[in-house]
């Protein structure tokens, strides 16, 4: 045995304790984003027809219509799961033929009555354009006093890609791809989507017209921002091409867009193509939605189950964003200020939110594993002691370009890469954070869970014996 195992023999019993407890409080934190049940707590039958909740936490506050029929579609990654709950709520007599879910391949299941595509993400492919047009025919064709019932979850905007006519879809996924590489967050992004897409910002609310409408949406977006979530397709939007302008200018991608887009977003611009529409459209005079779920709720479901573990459970933040590598510092800094004060039991802290990476290096790894990986470096610098283990997941189960759904890091992960001669710090530089937790065994392997609230992290710490 190396030194650095020797040194951190004594603590193997309590880290191994902590790596199991720290996967069951995320299993915890992703069922309650169960997405069956999240549609089920929220439509209900009265005398044959159907009834929404508008809001959970006030569920007397109801839309009740005498609607013909309802339309029901679904895109995001807890998309089957959505439209499999509404086919069981909805009266047989006001289904409209087959309800048709769009979500990403390793999502995929069979579910009678509803035909299921498969798609591209976090990249948007062909398969996920013809799942748009198929969409947009059928919300088109809804009448006036019928219903379209969309189901949004994380995702959606890659799912669904509907770029304008003017552009490919290989010029907007080229511009995706150089916003995810640049560290824009999920709502820059957003914005410079629905300026380039026909269904974005509002655009599938717009072809529903006559017909109602109305969103049950499962939060992948911190703060919960409906106009954000999968591109906000059926919401307001009050953002403008200037906008998307500004944010690609900002992030210095601007020179390195294909020709096409920026004349696109120019020509946007200067008034030559329809603005997303904003609140005061009439469209929206029959539209609606209902929060279903959300990063908030699998947060302070990680939290009760911490205690339910025996720990003295804590939140410590329910926005964690901006760089991984930062975030993941000043963690590990929070860690060594509470053990250096003192720890009299077991301590959890919870958090959930949604970082970025900026990419400067050629290697593989997701938000969550740069997280991990940054975090066991920290705690190394800062000498923190090593009773300690973190995860940070993604609650799709799937982080970044990869097959992990993130890490899961100990106060023994930097002595077993050190022992087998790996420079950590390197692959991290490099954001090959996928290849440096491949090597100590701490990827969180899940698969895909079928739902998705952004991302947790968990950390179990230990007081010294």
């Amino acid at each position: 045995m190396m030194q650095n195992q020797a040194a951190l023999a004594p603590f193997l019993d309590i880290i191994a304790q902590q790596r199991q407890q720290a996967w069951r409080i995320f299993q915890i934190g992703v069922a309650a984003a169960d997405p069956y049940l999240a549609v089920t707590r929220c439509l209900f039958v009265d005398h044959q027809q159907l009834g929404i909740v508008l809001d959970l936490q006030q569920p007397q506050n109801k839309r009740l219509g005498c609607w013909s029929r309802v339309h029901v579609i679904a895109f995001g990654k807890a998309a089957c799961a959505m439209a499999a709950a509404a086919k069981d709520c909805i009266p047989a007599h006001l289904l409209r033929g087959n309800a048709v879910a769009v979500t990403n391949y390793e999502n995929v299941r069979a579910v009678n009555q509803l035909d299921v595509i498969g798609a591209g993400h976090p990249l948007p492919d062909l398969a996920g354009q013809r799942a748009a047009q198929r969409i947009a025919d059928a919300v088109a064709a809804a009448q006036q006093g019928e219903l379209v019932l969309v189901l949004i979850s994380g995702g959606g905007s890659a799912l669904l890609p509907a770029p304008h006519p003017d552009i490919s879809l290989a010029e907007k996924m080229a511009t995706t791809e150089l916003l995810l590489a640049s560290g824009a967050s999920i709502n820059q992004i957003n914005c410079v989507r629905k300026h380039l897409s026909t269904l974005k910002g509002g655009g599938l609310a717009r072809l529903v017209a006559p017909a109602q409408l109305h969103a049950l949406i499962l939060s992948d977006v911190i703060g919960d921002d409906v106009s954000a979530i999968a591109s906000g397709p059926t919401v307001p939007d009050n953002t403008t091409f200037a906008d998307a302008i500004d944010i690609l200018k900002r992030k210095a991608v601007w020179d390195k867009l294909p020709a096409r887009v920026a004349t696109l977003l120019l020509k946007g611009a200067a008034g030559g193509i329809l603005e997303t529409p904003t609140t005061q459209d009439p469209i929206f005079n029959n539209t609606g939605y209902t929060l279903v779920g959300s990063n908030a709720i699998s947060v302070a479901a990680a939290v009760h189950a911490a205690e339910a573990e025996q720990y003295d459970a804590r939140l410590y933040s329910a926005n964690v964003q901006g760089e991984a590598r930062e975030a993941a510092e000043q963690l590990a800094c929070h860690a060594l200020h509470l053990l250096q004060a003192g720890l009299s039991r077991p301590t959890a802290l919870a958090a959930g939110g949604e970082t970025t990476v900026t990419l400067n290096g050629t290697g593989r790894g997701g938000r969550n594993q740069e997280f991990a990986l940054a975090f066991a470096l920290a705690a190394e610098r800062l000498q923190l002691p090593p009773c300690w283990t973190l995860l940070s997941g993604g609650t799709d189960g799937r982080d970044g370009p990869t097959d992990a759904a993130g890490g899961l890091v100990d106060g023994y992960t930097v002595a077993r890469l050190q022992d087998a001669g790996i420079n950590a710090q390197a692959l991290l530089d490099n954001n090959d954070s996928y290849t440096a937790l491949q090597q100590s065994h701490d990827l969180l392997d899940t698969g895909a869970t079928g739902t998705n609230v952004a991302d947790l992290q968990i950390l179990l710490l230990h007081p010294l014996v």
